[in-house]
């Protein structure tokens, strides 16, 4: 059934996106081997749910999610009415000639095309990145062109070098891309919320996704960085809010991991102490964790995974559950949320 779901614009763009966003990453192959027609049916589902963001990138199936996507946009004549983000920053070559990169992650994808990422943030690297990008999606433009990943939070003692390589020439790239009409909004794809405001305090960016930084469980960002980028116009769009999936799973969940590792027991007995309050109030963990984060007027969107069309529903469910204003209240109250986070409206 479709979601009348509310828009946000991105910064001082043109660009507006619908409140829940589709990421690709768990259907372009991570831990689980999906087909094509899989794929295609999870866009088709987010589409008449209403959603009409999608998110891919060149790491994710190493190519998969972008030809994968821009063949079910264009077969569906969908792309006229839906916003599009790819990234840049790495470019694809031949896994036959290509070293395997040491990632901070290590994911393994399951059957991906033949070809490893290699990083560069350089003028060329960016545009020889986003002209393949062009090619795989089968798309003349692309809405919002995000750097991937540049941060010490991915790179550790080599951010500086590819930190070097952005602000030498690769700043020119998304600046000519961007005035030229081949994208609609620049940004970064980041873990991390300093990178961001770093970024745009030299370089004009009108958005930013930031994965996993702004949940239920970690408020850091209001200490100062959101209100930074909201002064300055930049536009967050939330990923990873279920912080990999402690936030959708809860406590009994078998296989609930916590920014892709094991609960810390800290974290462990926090989301006990939310979910005590959840059954009080017969609200869900997981629309708690999704109205939350887009509570915050930084936030334009929330990018959500999802491996099936089960799972696009029981994301647009949960942004529509109706949650009333004690529940946040009592949060607060037990110091499970800052005083000083937005909190939901009374719908």
């Amino acid at each position: 059934m479709m979601s009348d779901l509310a828009k946000r614009p991105l910064g001082k763009s043109n660009v507006r996106v619908t409140s829940l966003g589709l990421g690709t990453v768990p259907i372009s192959g991570f831990n689980a081997d999906v087909s094509y027609d899989e794929f295609e049916q999870t866009i088709l589902s987010g589409y008449a749910a209403g959603i009409r963001y999608f998110d891919c990138a060149p790491m994710y199936g190493f190519g998969k999610s972008e030809h994968f996507l821009g063949h079910a946009l264009r077969v569906n004549k969908l792309r006229d009415d839906v916003v599009v983000s790819t990234k840049v920053g790495r470019v694809l070559k031949p896994a036959s000639r290509t070293k395997k990169l040491d990632t901070v992650y290590g994911i393994e994808w399951i059957d991906p095309l033949p070809f490893l990422d290699t990083y560069d943030y350089t003028y060329d690297g960016i545009m020889r990145s986003f002209e393949d990008s062009q090619q795989r999606l089968g798309l003349d433009y692309i809405d919002v062109l995000l750097v991937h990943d540049v941060g010490r939070a991915w790179h550790g003692d080599r951010s500086e070098f590819y930190w070097d390589q952005l602000r030498a020439s690769g700043y020119k790239a998304l600046d000519e891309l961007r005035s030229t009409g081949c994208v609609s909004a620049i940004g970064l794809g980041v873990n991390e919320t300093d990178s961001v405001v770093g970024v745009s305090r030299e370089f004009p960016i009108e958005c930013a996704l930031v994965a996993g930084r702004y949940t239920l469980l970690n408020h850091e960002p209001l200490h100062s960085a959101f209100d930074e980028l909201l002064s300055r116009n930049v536009s967050i769009i939330a990923g990873g809010i279920f912080n990999s999936g402690i936030l959708a799973s809860g406590t009994s969940g078998a296989t609930a991991t916590y920014d892709y590792g094991k609960v810390p027991a800290a974290v462990l007995d926090r989301v006990k102490s939310i979910e005590a309050v959840c059954e009080e109030y017969r609200v869900s963990l997981p629309a708690a964790a999704m109205q939350f984060v887009y509570a915050h007027p930084a936030v334009a969107t929330l990018v959500m995974g999802a491996k099936s069309s089960a799972e696009v529903d029981q994301n647009v469910a949960a942004i529509n559950e109706r949650i009333p204003p004690a529940f946040w209240n009592a949060l607060q109250s037990a110091d499970l949320l800052p005083a000083t986070a937005p909190l939901p409206a009374e719908a």
